[in-house]
């Protein structure tokens, strides 16, 4: 099976129905946009995740039925939503977190149908406008100043221990729309699942041990990137499609009942990518399950696969460090080699940069079109460890957006940017933890490790806080 991955080619972009979007993949249904990953229907979005039903917003993560939104995480039915995070149905929000109907406000923590508030005080519309106008957004030192006393609004601020709405029997983190749902992270409309992770296409049914995707996805088992009315699939990495009844595939679309097969469209009865009649695919699938079993592959670091478990991590195409593993569990060059993973060095560029970072305009209004592709020095040059590409450049699309909404240039490289940007996303790990309101006993799991300076609350102590 390693050989045959090996040798089928392997398309450059998983998407399909796109206009205008060459450099997106793991997405469909996509129109305008620019370096957009996994994600669907949205249109006029650049340097975006995880993102659906949105557009004309740029630097974005996790945002759902949302427009004209910049550097935001976790936002549902919002528009012109700036520096947030977790936030609902909100209209013209800046530098906020756990805002649900409200419009008009700046800096604001765990509000609630409010309209023109600043740092969590009311003010009248006109002293709101009056206020707004000081604190002139457009100046990137105003803009890191700003960020620098939200950070430590919301470190002192009330969380609810659980990210989610809309749900019954469930735990985990981000799950909304639910219905038991266990052990999971990130679900959207997920029913009778359990031990699943960024599942943010609607809909996922009976599915256990999986990762990413979803699209009506039913009877799953040890994927990864499955959806698309994918039913009935075990162990698959990437097939979708309507992919069916099969086991031990890689990049499958549209097929029934293929066992260890790659890069297949619409086949059925295959197994290591040749064709064979019903019953004989059925004997043939039946042996070498049993051979799998008498003759297990060994790995690297001598662990034993036999049927049933997944493929090892040293079949994968990808490197350690350019993977989403290393978004959600972090490891050093060191400790990846330790582990027997495999480890991507930077490529270095000889890159000409023609405006130096500390040479930047510092407001948005000294800016004008010629900085259009210029190759601009990212502030960490390199240095960090978030994949640092050391430049970056402004394309037009930006440039007009920034302008229009007032915006500062960014000082940061896009790698730089989401790594700084999911520092705003709840933690995957559980721990058990106790309501910090005084007089509560409830007891529940959550995302916040006991170590951090939030005050954690349960469901009904936050909704008595916040309601």
């Amino acid at each position: 099976m390693k050989e045959l991955i090996s040798e089928v080619p392997y398309p450059s972009q998983t998407c399909w129905n796109i206009v205008n979007s060459e450099y997106c993949t793991g997405a469909n249904y996509l129109k305008n946009c620019y370096l957009v990953f996994v994600s669907t229907n949205s249109e006029d979005c650049i340097y975006g995740a995880e993102i659906n039903k949105t557009k004309s917003s740029i630097d974005i993560t996790r945002i759902e039925s949302s427009e004209l939104c910049y550097e935001s995480f976790s936002l549902t039915k919002c528009y012109q939503t700036f520096f947030s995070s977790h936030c609902e149905n909100c209209i013209n929000v800046w530098f906020s977190r756990d805002l649900s109907n409200c419009s008009s406000c700046f800096g604001c923590v765990n509000l609630r149908n409010k309209k023109y508030c600043i740092w969590n005080i009311q003010y009248s519309k006109e002293e709101y406008e009056k206020s707004i106008k000081e604190l002139n957004i457009g100046s990137y030192k105003s803009i890191k100043e700003i960020k620098e006393k939200v950070n430590l609004i919301f470190n002192k601020s009330i969380r609810k221990y659980t990210e989610g709405r809309y749900n019954s029997n469930v735990s985990g983190e981000y799950i909304n729309n639910s219905k038991n749902v266990l052990k999971r992270y990130y679900v959207n409309q997920g029913e009778d699942c359990k031990y699943l992770q960024c599942f943010f296409s609607p809909s996922v049914k009976n599915c256990f041990d999986c990762t990413e995707w979803g699209e009506n996805s039913e009877l799953c088992y040890e994927c990864s990137s499955v959806g698309a009315e994918s039913y009935n699939n075990k162990f698959n990495y990437r097939c979708s499609k309507g992919t069916h009844n099969s086991e031990y595939s890689f990049n499958c679309m549209g097929c029934g009942d293929v066992f260890a097969c790659s890069g297949l469209r619409n086949k059925q009865y295959c197994i290591l990518n040749k064709q064979y009649e019903k019953e004989e695919y059925f004997k043939l699938k039946e042996k070498i399950i049993k051979h799998m079993n008498d003759m297990p592959y060994v790995d690297k670091k001598g662990i034993i696969y036999k049927y049933g478990e997944f493929f090892p991590i040293e079949f994968s195409p990808f490197s350690y460090n350019e993977s989403l593993a290393q978004d959600y569990f972090p490891l050093t060059k060191e400790k990846v080699l330790k582990e027997g993973y495999r480890w991507k060095e930077k490529i270095e560029r000889n890159y000409q940069i023609e405006i130096k970072n500390k040479n930047m305009s510092d407001d948005i209004k000294d800016v004008d079109k010629s900085i259009i592709n210029k190759v601009i020095e990212c502030a960490d040059m390199g240095e960090c460890n978030h994949e640092c590409i050391g430049v970056f450049k402004i394309i037009k699309e930006e440039f007009q957006f920034y302008k229009r909404m007032n915006l500062p240039l960014p000082r940061f490289c896009p790698n730089c940017r989401y790594f700084e940007r999911i520092k705003m996303r709840n933690g995957i790990k559980l721990y058990k933890r106790k309501c910090m309101k005084e007089g509560c006993n409830n007891e529940f799991e959550t995302s916040y490790a006991p170590e951090r300076p939030e005050i954690v609350y349960c469901e009904r102590c936050y909704q008595q806080e916040v309601y």
